[in-house]
């Protein structure tokens, strides 16, 4: 019998690739009679979960055209999500959005991160701590990332620093970072691990969370443990999950938005467009509120 395959190809961060784990679900129970195979570029993210046959990075395909494509009974699903109608006017979330592009059948697949034996044990002995670990993430992106602060997900200094004198006698705090931003006094700062399921895997071994719209709020769902997840220019209603506790920044009113085409606002916050004038943008008691109920 001849083979038959899906090929799904993804670019973009790591938040988006744990995203695409629940698209590569929903292409696997459209198509089950396919082989699914998966380029993308952290295919580590991919590697462990069963219903996927083969894993590739982008840029290391050798043959692919001739196992693949030419003769062969392919379905090829690449396009752009983030371009869609319903992700751009935030009718669905990014996920159903990347489905109905495809012209899947959603069914309310969910993000899944999957590690073997090797890889819980490494990460066992590389996050173990003396005190109960609590992990604040402040910024996101990559670690290349040009610009020091995105105001439009960065968490604001004021609130970490708060967090932190309160929780810092009970808890072992990491704050998730960059190399070239504001550190917090007293914690550990997690800048860089040796790959992205390591990175990744320092949640499973956290108890309490505050995160932002960036790649762990992903994983957390994935793992099922709920957190607390700050929210400034993006919307949790297309990039997050009712699952965990939402905070929402409080934004003035009348924005005026003179770089913005096909987004609100841009991830790595052009600092001309924030409206933001006062650093107390949250609502400290309903994030403590919050951490203290995980």
């Amino acid at each position: 019998m001849k083979k038959k395959y899906s090929i799904f190809h993804i670019e973009g961060g790591l938040g988006k690739h744990i995203m695409a784990t629940a698209v590569a679900q929903c292409i696997k129970n459209n198509y089950p009679d396919r082989e699914l195979i998966v380029v993308s570029a952290y295919p580590e993210i991919f590697l462990n979960i069963d219903f996927i046959d083969k894993v590739y990075r982008i840029g290391s395909t050798p043959y692919f055209y001739q196992d693949y494509i030419k003769g062969k009974d392919s379905f090829i699903f690449r396009n752009e999500p983030y371009f869609t109608t319903d992700y751009i006017n935030q009718t669905s979330h990014l996920i159903e959005s990347w489905c109905n592009l495809f012209q899947l059948k959603y069914n309310g697949e969910s993000p899944q991160l999957v590690f073997n034996r090797a890889q819980e044990l490494e990460a066992t002995n590389f996050w173990n701590r003396d005190k109960p670990i609590m992990v604040i993430q402040t910024n996101g992106g990559p670690l290349t990332q040009d610009s020091i602060n995105s105001w439009t997900r960065d968490m604001p200094p004021l609130i970490s620093n708060e967090i932190v004198q309160l929780y810092n006698k009970d808890y072992h705090i990491m704050q998730v970072t960059r190399d070239n931003t504001f550190h917090i006094p007293g914690v550990e700062v997690i800048t860089n691990v040796p790959s992205s399921m390591m990175f990744l895997s320092l949640l499973k071994f956290s108890q309490k969370r505050l995160l932002i719209d960036s790649s762990l709020q992903h994983a957390a769902k994935a793992f099922d443990l709920k957190s607390t997840v700050l929210w400034i220019g993006n919307s949790p209603s297309t990039l997050g999950y009712d699952f965990h506790d939402n905070i929402i920044a409080n934004l003035p009113s009348n924005i005026k938005l003179p770089d913005s085409y096909m987004d609100k606002y841009h991830i790595h916050g052009s600092p001309h467009e924030c409206p933001i004038k006062e650093e107390v943008i949250f609502n400290k008691e309903e994030i403590i509120s919050s951490i203290e109920n995980q």
